[in-house]
């Protein structure tokens, strides 16, 4: 897979991924227009948004409705002993409504936990980064 990435202008940063666009931007703090996540919080986004998709295919493949389910991330973080602040939990909850089957809370757990995301985090790829001259 390629991803092209291009500076469209100011502090925005846009990813090209199959002929989809995924606009980044800064915080009007940072410099930016504030007129798209940062890269920072779409990392984030695709932990929640990957471990959802395990569960709504799970309860579509099971005809259990979906419109009462949703997922809440929550970012914990911690202080170094140098005094810097780093993310030290990502906690992830599955919002079921009171008639959900209680016999399948278990299973929606272990596949929210098969998300590729998480995967990719905790057996994290080597990366090689180099500059490439082109014409």
């Amino acid at each position: 897979m390629e991803i092209n990435i291009t500076f469209p202008g100011g502090k925005k940063v846009n990813a090209d991924m199959n002929g989809m666009i995924i606009p980044t931007d800064q915080a009007k703090l940072q410099g930016g227009d504030g007129s798209a996540p940062p890269p920072y919080a779409l990392f984030l986004v695709s932990i929640g948004t990957c471990a959802g998709i395990y569960v709504l295919s799970f309860c579509q493949e099971r005809k259990i409705p979906t419109e009462n389910i949703s997922l809440t991330q929550r970012l914990v973080y911690t202080t170094t002993a140098e005094g810097k602040t780093e993310l030290d939990t990502i906690v992830i909850d599955i919002n079921v409504p009171p008639d959900f089957p209680e016999k399948y809370e278990k299973a929606l757990i272990r596949v929210a936990d098969q998300c590729a995301v998480k995967k990719t985090i905790l057996n994290p790829p080597k990366f090689a980064i180099k500059t490439v001259a082109h014409p």
